[in-house]
């Protein structure tokens, strides 16, 4: 008789070794058992070309274990998958899913320490429904002896089968998603912009650019009627964003890194991206003079510092008001933004050696710093991590409120765009 329980007996071994691969931190688990299925009779059952095992419960799901005992290509190897029984419903909903990390071992039905296992992770959907090993092991190996004990998989003809599973939650809506049918007009409303081979870091700045509506309107504001895409990078640029509005699809970036004079080599070279978005902005702001958008870049970008020394001894000030398009800010020793904002402003102090020559009265102790007069209503901050990459995540977890105001972040591998709404301020972060 075929019996099919759930162990309720310790399965410690089991969470050692089928709990231990692809186990992901941080998630939750909204469900885990362990379910064995002993197949007596093996001899006879390898003639069968397919076995199931009873439904069982998991998560709020369905689920069965499927058997090939001379494998799904008939080549003697046997193969074990994961079968979801809610995938496999015809009255199943199109958008079903569970995701499920689990375990599968073959195992000596008196001695359930002697087994051989494998780990596998899925998105379980009514298009994908089983998933789990085609080659598990060759046939004869199950009557191998194994182990101190010397036994085989196959004891008294009869073989157990045992399944570890957890059921995770997706949170994000997209955990082990196949995303070669993503829809992320349908499902965002937003699409994206292609990679080149190396060009990321511009597709986080111009997306970062898109979404700062002055920005884009003064983009189209510029006049482009008489020019070609592959020489103008303002029409570029204005095509790309028009795309990014109005495509069902990724769009395509080649236009516009033609309009740069790049090549193909060049588009898989990582350019600095501060460099690159000066030099944007340069040549888009030179194409706005007399035209409806003159001015639009520094009235959104530019902001005014100044930079002081001051005598401590003597009525001596030394100062210059700079105008700023973006401000480099340290990260190693800091905590968040709010810190390194602090480091960036802290004073110096010029004394021994470094002391300050000021006019009319010689060598003076004095201190340095600066002042930001005025910010600009879109701030763009650099931060400096290339010594920090190693840290780069346990930094962006230390969540910041600035005048408790919540900031929305955006990430992409390495390069990191975070926006804050602030009274008409939006502060980007570009990270690279």
């Amino acid at each position: 008789m075929n019996k099919d329980p759930i162990l309720p007996k310790d399965t410690s071994y089991l969470d050692k070794e089928l709990g231990s691969g692809c186990y992901y931190k941080n998630v939750e688990i909204i469900d885990t058992k362990v379910y064995t299925w002993t197949i007596p009779e093996w001899s006879t059952a390898l003639d069968r070309e397919k076995l199931y095992s009873k439904t069982f419960e998991v998560g709020g799901c369905k689920w069965k274990l499927l058997l090939f005992p001379k494998g799904v290509t008939r080549n003697n190897i046997v193969s074990v998958f994961l079968y979801s029984v809610n995938a496999n419903d015809e009255n199943c909903p199109k958008n079903w899913y569970a995701c499920s990390h689990f375990g599968l071992a073959l195992a000596n039905p008196k001695d359930k320490k002697i087994f051989i296992k494998k780990e596998a992770h899925h998105r379980f959907t009514n298009k994908e429904n089983d998933w789990g090993f085609q080659q598990f092991i060759k046939t004869n190996d199950l009557y191998k002896a194994r182990g101190a004990p010397g036994k085989s998989l196959i004891e008294d003809d009869t073989l157990s089968v045992i399944a570890y599973i957890r059921v995770i939650k997706d949170t994000t809506g997209v955990l082990w998603y196949d995303f070669s049918e993503w829809d992320s007009k349908k499902r965002t409303g937003y699409v994206g912009l292609k990679n080149q081979g190396a060009t990321c870091y511009m597709n986080s700045l111009l997306q970062s650019l898109y979404f700062i509506n002055l920005y884009r309107k003064a983009t189209f504001e510029i006049p482009t009627e008489k020019e070609q895409p592959c020489n103008s990078v303002p029409l570029a640029l204005q095509r790309v964003f028009y795309n990014l509005q109005h495509s069902n699809s990724s769009v395509d970036t080649r236009e516009l890194t033609n309009s740069f004079g790049w090549d193909t080599v060049e588009s898989f070279m990582q350019h600095d991206i501060q460099e690159f978005n000066r030099v944007l902005q340069d040549n888009l702001e030179d194409k706005m003079k007399k035209t409806k958008a003159e001015g639009a870049i520094s009235s959104l970008f530019k902001g005014k510092m100044k930079s002081y020394i001051k005598c401590i001894d003597v009525d001596y000030t030394s100062s210059r008001v700079e105008d700023y398009y973006d401000i480099q800010l340290n990260v190693k020793g800091c905590k968040d933004v709010i810190q390194s904002f602090d480091e960036y402003i802290d004073v110096e102090t010029l004394e021994g050696e470094n002391k300050y020559m000021a006019e009319g009265y010689g060598l003076q102790d004095a201190k340095k710093g600066v002042i930001f007069q005025s910010f600009p209503p879109v701030l763009q901050l650099h931060l400096k991590l290339l010594n920090m990459i190693l840290n780069m995540m346990k930094w962006l977890k230390t969540m910041i409120d600035l005048n408790t105001q919540k900031l929305l972040i955006y990430q992409s591998i390495l390069k990191i765009i975070i926006i804050k709404i602030y009274q008409k301020m939006i502060i980007s972060f570009m990270v690279f």
